[in-house]
Protein backbone atom coordinates (compact mmCIF):
# COMPACT_ATOMS: atom_id res chain seq x y z
CA UNK A 1 0.00 0.00 0.00
CA UNK A 2 1.05 3.23 -1.11
CA UNK A 3 -0.04 6.75 0.95
CA UNK A 4 0.98 10.23 -0.54
CA UNK A 5 -0.40 13.50 0.48
CA UNK A 6 -1.59 16.41 -2.22
CA UNK A 7 -0.39 19.61 -1.21
CA UNK A 8 -3.71 20.88 -0.15
CA UNK A 9 -3.76 18.61 2.26
CA UNK A 10 -0.48 19.13 3.42
CA UNK A 11 -1.22 22.76 3.91
CA UNK A 12 -4.58 22.10 5.97
CA UNK A 13 -2.71 19.45 7.88
CA UNK A 14 -0.09 22.10 9.24
CA UNK A 15 -2.72 24.45 10.63
CA UNK A 16 -4.42 21.75 12.66
CA UNK A 17 -3.86 21.53 16.41
CA UNK A 18 -1.63 18.67 17.72
CA UNK A 19 -4.29 16.59 19.26
CA UNK A 20 -5.88 16.23 15.45
CA UNK A 21 -2.93 15.47 14.16
CA UNK A 22 -2.68 12.63 16.64
CA UNK A 23 -5.69 11.22 16.26
CA UNK A 24 -4.84 11.92 12.35
CA UNK A 25 -1.87 9.42 12.97
CA UNK A 26 -3.97 6.73 15.08
CA UNK A 27 -6.64 6.35 12.35
CA UNK A 28 -4.04 6.58 9.32
CA UNK A 29 -2.71 3.21 11.56
CA UNK A 30 -6.06 2.16 11.18
CA UNK A 31 -6.56 2.75 7.59
CA UNK A 32 -3.04 0.74 6.84
CA UNK A 33 -4.39 -2.49 8.58
CA UNK A 34 -8.38 -2.44 7.86
CA UNK A 35 -9.77 0.16 5.58
CA UNK A 36 -12.81 -0.70 6.07
CA UNK A 37 -12.93 -0.51 9.68
CA UNK A 38 -16.13 0.51 11.54
CA UNK A 39 -14.33 3.20 13.39
CA UNK A 40 -13.05 5.27 10.23
CA UNK A 41 -17.07 5.20 8.47
CA UNK A 42 -14.92 4.63 5.48
CA UNK A 43 -17.67 6.36 2.71
CA UNK A 44 -17.55 7.21 -0.58
CA UNK A 45 -18.87 10.78 -1.17
CA UNK A 46 -20.70 13.19 -4.07
CA UNK A 47 -20.87 16.54 -5.12
CA UNK A 48 -17.84 18.25 -5.39
CA UNK A 49 -15.95 15.38 -4.08
CA UNK A 50 -17.95 13.26 -6.14
CA UNK A 51 -15.26 10.01 -6.59
CA UNK A 52 -13.10 10.69 -3.84
CA UNK A 53 -13.73 8.71 0.13
CA UNK A 54 -13.59 9.63 3.45
CA UNK A 55 -13.02 8.57 6.76
CA UNK A 56 -14.03 9.64 10.18
CA UNK A 57 -10.53 11.40 12.25
CA UNK A 58 -12.37 12.40 15.63
CA UNK A 59 -16.32 12.90 15.69
CA UNK A 60 -15.95 15.80 13.81
CA UNK A 61 -13.24 15.72 11.72
CA UNK A 62 -12.75 13.80 8.47
CA UNK A 63 -9.85 12.84 5.95
CA UNK A 64 -10.70 12.78 1.99
CA UNK A 65 -8.80 10.68 -0.23
CA UNK A 66 -8.54 9.52 -3.68
CA UNK A 67 -8.21 5.80 -4.13
CA UNK A 68 -5.22 5.78 -7.36
CA UNK A 69 -5.82 1.87 -7.76
CA UNK A 70 -2.99 -0.62 -7.47
CA UNK A 71 -3.50 0.30 -3.98
CA UNK A 72 -2.37 3.70 -3.80
CA UNK A 73 -4.11 6.08 -1.99
CA UNK A 74 -3.54 10.05 -1.78
CA UNK A 75 -5.43 12.00 1.28
CA UNK A 76 -6.62 15.08 -0.26
CA UNK A 77 -7.91 17.23 2.23
CA UNK A 78 -8.33 17.50 5.71
CA UNK A 79 -11.11 19.36 8.33
CA UNK A 80 -13.77 19.43 10.27
CA UNK A 81 -17.52 18.06 8.40
CA UNK A 82 -18.74 22.06 8.12
CA UNK A 83 -15.10 23.20 6.87
CA UNK A 84 -15.20 19.86 3.66
CA UNK A 85 -18.91 19.75 2.89
CA UNK A 86 -19.95 23.42 2.65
Amino acid sequence: MAITYSRVFKKMFKKKDAWVKAKFSERLFLFIKERNNPLLNNHSLDGIWAGCRSINITGDFRAVYEELGNDNFEFVAIGTHSELYF
